[in-house]
């Protein structure tokens, strides 16, 4: 089982090859089937392209605007563009193309390690020849190993598989380079290193990783022959990571009190992170989308053990390496491809948690590898019974990673499976209580356990304005809550002042109160001098401004600009096509506006009425106007400004008074306490000719509201007419 390979192995070795293929391809999809229906999740929206991006202009963007993107990784980002050219928003694309990459990295992690065995028994190294069927039984595991799960089920860590996939083929192009120093298998290994760093700067640990197989494979490294030619790639790494570092920290956030930690406290948490990665690879049970956030100031000073126990691991591999470099080269390899994970470098989830399933997933491959190559040549082979039993443990590995796996990958279905899953597991995490809040706010109904999750996340951890904001959206659906929820957004603004939408969203509950609309306006403004592409700030700019005659032309613009952004939103055009309905001229855009705003809502009654009062007023469109209030009245007869609108229309055309009268009493019956649906009743009297009927209206309005100043009008000039005045 350890004798160097044979030229006449090679047959053997594809069918091999091609019969291991399949079935990591095969088991893959299998663990993996639940997840394929999955929505998006989390950050997944800011990593799938955005519709502003999918065009050439915006493919340029995410190459040479590092801030068109969440993390600045353009092979990433380009892959994104190309799938949403093909599939769009479709989620199922998306999930087959992340199980696709992580098989593909199986199987080329399985050829990797064969041709690492294969270039050592060449060289004469028959003591670290690895069989090739361990390379394949690691592809295996891996292929339905849980911890997998949260890379390959989770859109967003699409940039895990297909870095994971270039990585290894810049590993098994620098491997041809090692072998033979040919210069288009240095260029190609290049190529596709610097693939996987555009894809996730993680892969900038390859180098010294080469390094370290380099030893492994030798026992010795040289300067000329194997420093020098990864010093180009030192040089990339460092230059991508710095990069990153810099995105994290002034573009996305990572800096504030909750990463201000000594270099001891974070000695101490690398060797704390090391353990809980090693212990999750070998033994994956309760894993969490988030797990619990240390407190690292108060905790570290019970971690000496994990520190101790790390350097004393990497001391008795030292002390062993004269007999055996694997398990040595297997730490390093595991442990330096964590290390930017390990929490010397800020990064934002750690706001989160210091721990994640998807910072794990390129160690997770020398790990298992390691561990599988290890077993399987200290298996004895000599007799059928020990091969047999050898393969029962392997079926029994397998067998018990793929219910796991397959449970782990359901719950990324949907927003209230997954942060369901991770409140039941792992209760102490904030932001699992937030992620569960904003799916319940999400469905009809549910809105209590939003609020009590928003509550509790804040309870956890009182400082991010993100959670203060949710809660506010949620409580401002009740009236009576509005105040509670206008006290939490200026916390939130209190606690982070260029959070755009908590300004946005301020303003729209200001704007309801007369007395608070100029607040409400230089809110609005403040959000879109913080972000002048917040479409929903312009939508509300231009509401407030609408409700100002003379500021209509300036309502307008805000609107153009909104629809510009965000030209789906059907709330908008409606709202945009109601004023421009008030600017004389402007009918026909208003009509134009309503029917971009009914293709979007096909459903909605109150756009049928508007666009039928609309057409009413356009010579030649009435029998269009027509159809549509009849359409709206289908939709729902209930509406009492409806009636209303339609018993003017019949009372203005000759021969309909009769169905004026029944729309103006149908419009009374539905709102008796409203003033103007007695007013309308009492206007279609009068165009009948019915003036003490019209006076009856009239005055029962000005009893609902003595302030109605046009009944009271109307019913001077009644009383006028009545006297003979005019």
């Amino acid at each position: 089982m350890t004798d160097a390979p044979t030229a006449s192995s090679a047959p053997a070795r594809r069918t091999l090859g091609w019969a291991g293929a399949a079935v990591v391809f095969g088991l893959a999809f299998l663990a993996y089937g639940p997840a394929l229906g999955g929505e998006l999740l989390w950050d997944d929206p800011s990593h799938v392209t955005r519709p502003e991006l999918r065009s050439l202009e915006g493919f340029g963007r995410i190459w040479f605007d590092v801030h068109a993107t969440q993390q600045y990784y353009p092979v990433l980002h380009s892959a994104f563009w190309l799938e949403s050219q093909l599939w769009g928003d479709a989620t199922l694309g998306y999930h087959l193309i992340n199980v696709v990459w992580h098989a593909l990295a199986c199987c080329l992690f399985a050829l990797l390690l064969q041709r690492l065995g294969r270039s050592a028994a060449a060289e004469g190294s028959t003591g670290i020849i690895i069989p090739a069927p361990a390379a394949w039984l690691a592809a295996v595991i891996l292929a339905v190993h849980p911890v997998a799960v949260e890379s390959v089920a989770w859109i967003s860590e699409q940039k895990n598989t297909l870095s994971l996939l270039f990585y290894l083929l810049a590993a098994l192009a620098y491997l041809d380079f090692d072998d033979k120093r040919r210069r288009r298998d240095y260029v190609r290994a290049t190529v596709w290193f610097g693939l996987a760093l555009g894809s996730k700067t993680v892969t900038a640990t390859l180098p010294a990783a080469w390094l370290v197989i380099t030893w492994w494979r030798r026992g010795r490294i040289e300067w000329r022959r194997d420093v020098m030619p990864l010093l180009p790639w030192f040089g990339l790494a460092m230059i991508a990571g710095l990069s990153t570092a810099w995105i994290e920290v002034n573009l996305i956030g990572a800096e504030g009190a909750e990463f201000s930690l000594s270099l001891l406290d974070r000695v101490l948490l690398a060797g704390r992170v090391l353990w809980f990665y090693a212990g999750h690879s070998l033994w994956p049970v309760n894993l969490a989308f988030f797990y619990e956030r240390w407190d690292v100031p108060m905790a570290a000073g019970g971690w000496w053990l994990y520190l101790v126990a790390a350097l004393a691991m990497t001391a008795g591999l030292w002390a062993l390496r004269h007999r055996t470099r694997g398990p040595l080269a297997a730490w390093l390899l595991f442990g330096g491809s964590l290390f930017p994970a390990l929490g010397f470098f800020n990064v934002f989830p750690f706001t989160f948690s210091y721990v994640a399933d998807h910072f794990q997933y390129l160690a997770l491959f020398w790990l298992v590898g390691a561990v599988v190559v290890a077993a399987v040549r200290c298996w004895p082979s000599q007799s059928t019974v020990a091969r047999a039993s050898g393969g029962l443990v392997v079926a029994a590995v397998v067998v018990a990673a793929i219910p796991l796996a397959r449970e782990q990958s359901g719950f990324y279905q949907s927003w209230e499976s997954l942060f369901g899953a991770n409140v039941a597991r792992v209760p102490s995490n904030w932001m699992a209580h937030r992620g569960l809040a904003h799916a319940y706010a999400d469905q009809p109904g549910r809105d209590a356990e939003a609020i009590a999750h928003y509550r509790e996340s804040l309870r956890l951890n009182p400082d991010p304005a993100e959670t203060y904001h949710g809660l506010a959206m949620v409580l401002s659906r009740d009236p009576a809550q509005r105040p509670e929820a206008i006290a939490l957004l200026e916390e939130a603004i209190e606690r982070r002042d260029n959070f755009a939408e908590a300004h946005s969203e301020l303003a729209f509950l200001l704007g309801d109160q007369p007395a608070r609309q100029a607040e409400a306006e230089q809110h609005l403004r403040t959000a879109l001098q913080i972000d002048p592409e917040v479409a929903s700030a312009h939508a509300y700019l231009a509401d407030l401004l609408a409700r100002q005659p003379d500021r209509l032309a300036e309502a307008v613009h805000h609107y153009e600009i909104a629809l510009e952004i965000e030209p789906d939103k059907a709330g908008v055009h409606f709202n945009f096509a109601n004023a421009l309905a008030r600017i004389p001229g402007r009918m026909p855009a208003a009509v134009a506006q309503y029917e971009a705003a009914l293709a979007l809502e096909p459903d909605s009654a109150e756009i049928h009425g508007n666009l039928a009062a609309a057409l009413m007023q356009m010579p030649g469109r009435e029998a269009e106007g027509l159809a549509h209030y009849q359409t709206a009245l289908d939709l729902d007869p209930n509406l009492p400004w409806l009636h209303q609108n339609i018993a003017l229309m019949f009372a203005a055309l000759p021969g309909r008074g009769a169905e004026a009268l029944r729309h103006g009493r149908e419009a009374v019956r539905l709102a008796p306490r409203n003033p103007a649906t007695h007013h309308t009743l009492a206007l279609v009297h009068a165009q009948l000719g019915d003036l003490n009927n019209a006076q009856r209206e009239w005055e029962a309005a000005l009893a609902l509201d003595p302030n109605f100043e046009i009944a009271r009008e109307n019913l001077r000039r009644l009383t006028q007419i009545r006297a003979g005045r005019l």
